[in-house]
């Protein structure tokens, strides 16, 4: 699998200090992408976040195929013992009270994603020139959406926007949702914080991953839209651009 990828984390225009943290390694074999967004405050936030980051991409570097039987098992573990780390954590210090964080993963191998989710940070897939959100938030407004109590349009700018309703490290346990299927050549996924898309809706996305730019220049580019939007909050995006498979006789 040959992939192209660019990863890039901002601060933002507002806030001091950058809560989010990422992951992003890929070679012939697969691809490991994360994104978290913490919170609880920036020491407590930064923590919760990088906790996440580093618990489940050292998890994942050990899935050799998403095909394997027990690889999604083992993404939803990796999320659940990241989940107890910064739980654990919380309880044994006060200054990390009110810490938590989201949790993003994408794992890329044998012409097929995995993905396991707790909170808000997206995963899209751009296919055919259309753009997909393969994940679902866990936020009071989305449940809303599901309730017909709002429209899209209307929870985009509702005042509770931002209340998520599953992190990681809130509470004893969690439980991840999973997704999976194909890739094809051409594919692009965005894994983002909600500081992008916060600021950036799914058109203007789809638009700047059209852009027949490499992954770097696209990554550059959202975050620069972001922040040209008033970057109210730390800006996280990792753009893989799925290139090729290797065929028989290849490599």
């Amino acid at each position: 699998m040959h992939l192209a990828v660019a990863a890039r984390s901002d601060v933002g225009m507002v806030r001091s200090g950058n809560e989010d943290s990422f992951f992003a390694e890929a070679d012939a074999r697969r691809g490991v992408f994360v994104v978290a967004d913490g919170m609880g405050g920036h020491a407590a936030g930064e923590v919760a976040s990088e906790m996440a980051v580093q618990i489940v991409s050292r998890a994942l570097l050990q899935i050799d195929s998403v095909v394997a039987p027990e690889a999604a098992r083992r993404t939803a573990q990796a999320l659940r013992d990241a989940n107890r780390a910064i739980y654990d954590r919380m309880l044994a210090e006060n200054d990390k009270q009110g810490m938590g964080t989201t949790a993003s993963v994408l794992v890329l191998s044998d012409d097929r994603y995995l993905i396991g989710q707790i909170g808000d940070s997206r995963i899209y897939m751009l296919r055919d020139g259309a753009l997909v959100q393969i994940t679902k938030d866990h936020s009071y407004v989305q449940e809303q959406v599901d309730a017909g109590l709002l429209t899209p349009e209307q929870a985009r700018y509702h005042p509770y926007s931002n209340v998520i309703t599953r992190c990681v490290g809130a509470g004893e346990s969690v439980e991840p949702d999973l997704y999976a299927g194909d890739v094809k050549p051409g594919d692009v996924f965005l894994v983002a914080s909600d500081g992008l898309t916060g600021m950036l809706d799914d058109r203007r996305l789809q638009q700047i991953l059209l852009s027949r730019s490499g992954p770097g220049r696209i990554v550059d580019a959202l975050i620069a839209d972001a922040n040209g939007r008033g970057g109210l909050d730390n800006i996280t995006a990792i753009v893989v651009q799925v290139v090729g498979f290797d065929t028989p006789g290849t490599g």
